[in-house]
């Protein structure tokens, strides 16, 4: 299962290997307990976009969208919720 590392985490390691460059990004990578590569995709994000998305922290454009995430899912669980319904009736029916 993949590990997920908050937005803070992932600044401080980038700042982590301009700061121990000496190290290289392998040996700072490992001191950090994660892959070269995923250092190395985190230090390219920052570069290119000047910030590091971070999985659950809001990243929407407004709150129309956030709003729209949230109500998606609460339509996907209340769905969810009807179909095993559905399954239990029609064996109860039987």
């Amino acid at each position: 299962m993949a590990k997920h590392f908050d937005k803070q985490f992932k600044l401080d390691a980038v700042q982590y290997y301009h700061d121990h460059k000496e190290l290289g990004l392998q040996g700072c990578a490992k001191n950090l307990g994660i892959s070269q590569q995923t250092l190395s995709r985190w230090q390219k994000e920052l570069r290119d976009t000047g910030d590091i998305a971070s999985r659950g922290s809001g990243n929407y454009a407004s709150d129309d969208k956030k709003e729209i995430a949230r109500l998606q899912r609460e339509l996907r669980n209340a769905t969810d919720a009807l179909d095993v319904l559905k399954k239990a009736i029609s064996i109860l029916g039987k």
